[in-house]
């Protein structure tokens, strides 16, 4: 980034941004400096306090978390002593003119020539007025509240249930997982621990989502609080086709913004509606259904998603910018394909063909029904997850008033919806990862 034309402490800024997202005090010029940038390049969080120079300026950073410890000391003389613990040099109390700590986010620098501090709010006032970012935000970036609303769809609940039959739900999972969230936007508490047998030796058909198993951060890697650290959190992001990371310009934000990683039934419908009528080409929608079919079995199964794999790249060579992956429209010969393979699978190709940039990849799947499933997706390349079939249940409870009483079937699935991304937050934050753009 320094080498390809931006100072260094522009680049730092890109690198490990503050956590800005949900800061109603920052200046809005440099929150739209953080938002631009955001479109273009992944925060990463840390924890670290990283030290920077290119020979004229030196500084340091602090993670967002302020999970690193950075001290520093000025004295009379002009000695700037900056390190991780207090007393690493024996320094005359009399001769300290200024100490001090760095604070999560913040930057300290030293310029050579000028043979100054920098402060902070000085460094990052002149970067984000270098350039309109604000208007470049207004003219590019897509919000879902831009996009018209579409007529609703309600399911039966015969077609409800006879699609929970092919992604195999239960009883128990339609009561303790669905429900408990659909009734409150909340996981349902449980105890730690289970005595249910891994999948790999279990004798009955599992889901490819119970043969991975959630890790937590221990020792260099603090996990965070996603409650009382909410400030420093976010699951917002960016869809869209990648611009050029040296070459920013109004079109490298470009891109619809996503405020969940968790998208509803009519979220998706007005993306794919977004380049209906034509006028935005950036948007173009590219659906690929993600079914095999039954008689062939495993053969089949790893023809269709080869099929599906080259399918893909015509797409984006054609001008796609947005792969949906649906297994919807099952039937007696055609099976959904397990939705954690089809993406990995996709993902990787898109990786290997150099195409992963140019196309944001939203999976639509009937089996997902938990916080675990969402994760997994989005830690194998999903932009955005729709569970349609989690949502519809939770909206066929309400209506039915099984297990949801109360509740209306629209606050049913947007309770799911909040539910099941909040769950994400708290899986990110047990690896100490702060944003989703940084768990992808």
């Amino acid at each position: 980034l320094h080498l390809g034309g931006r100072t260094l402490p522009h680049a730092v800024m890109m690198m490990i941004p503050e956590s800005w997202e949900n800061d109603t005090v920052m200046d809005p010029a440099r929150r739209a400096f953080y938002e631009f940038h955001s479109s273009i390049m992944e925060a990463w969080d840390g924890p670290a306090c990283v030290t920077f120079t290119d020979g004229t300026q030196i500084g340091a950073v602090l993670d967002r978390n302020g999970l690193r410890p950075g001290r520093f000391w000025v004295t009379d003389d002009g000695l700037v002593v900056l390190a991780s613990e207090a007393g690493v040099l024996d320094l005359d109390q009399a001769s300290i003119v200024r100490k001090g700590r760095l604070e999560p986010g913040r930057m300290f620098l030293l310029d050579l020539e000028e043979h100054r501090i920098i402060e902070d709010d000085e460094i990052k006032g002149q970067l984000a007025s270098e350039h309109p970012y604000d208007e470049w935000l207004y003219s590019g970036l897509v919000r879902f509240e831009d996009l018209p609303d579409l007529e609703h769809i309600v399911h039966t609940h015969a077609s409800v249930t006879r699609r929970q039959q092919v992604f195999g739900y239960t009883e128990e999972e339609v009561r303790k997982l669905v429900a408990p969230i659909a009734r409150t936007g909340a996981e349902a508490i449980g105890s730690m621990g289970t005595d249910t047998p891994i999948a790999a030796i279990s004798d009955r058909p599992r889901q490819l989502f119970d043969y991975f198993s959630q890790l937590f951060a221990q020792v260099t890697n603090p996990p965070l609080d996603s409650i009382r650290e909410e400030i420093v959190t976010s699951l917002a992001g960016t869809m869209g086709p990648e611009k050029n990371l040296l070459d920013p310009s109004p079109a490298s934000c470009r891109m619809l913004q996503l405020p969940f990683p968790v998208i509803d039934n009519d979220e998706l419908a007005k993306i794919r509606h977004m380049n209906k009528d034509g006028d935005m080409p950036g948007f173009s929608v590219h659906v690929v259904r993600g079914l095999y079919d039954v008689a062939g079995g495993g053969r089949a199964l790893k023809e269709k998603i080869d099929a599906i794999c080259a399918d893909v790249s015509r797409a984006v060579a054609d001008g796609a910018r947005i792969i949906v992956l649906s297994d919807r429209h099952s039937n007696a010969d055609l099976a959904p394909i397990p939705s954690l393979l089809l993406t990995g699978a996709v993902h990787h190709h898109m990786v290997r063909e150099k195409l992963r940039t140019q196309a944001g990849l939203i999976v639509e799947t009937g089996d997902v029904r938990e916080v675990h499933h969402v994760a997994l997706l989005i830690g194998f390349g999903a932009t955005a997850v729709n569970p349609y079939l989690a949502l519809e249940t939770g909206e066929d409870l309400a209506r039915e008033g099984v297990f949801v009483q109360g509740v209306e079937p629209a606050k049913a699935a947007r309770n799911v919806v909040y539910g099941l991304g909040k769950g994400v937050l708290k899986v990110m934050s047990k690896m100490g990862v702060s944003t989703v753009s940084s768990y992808t």
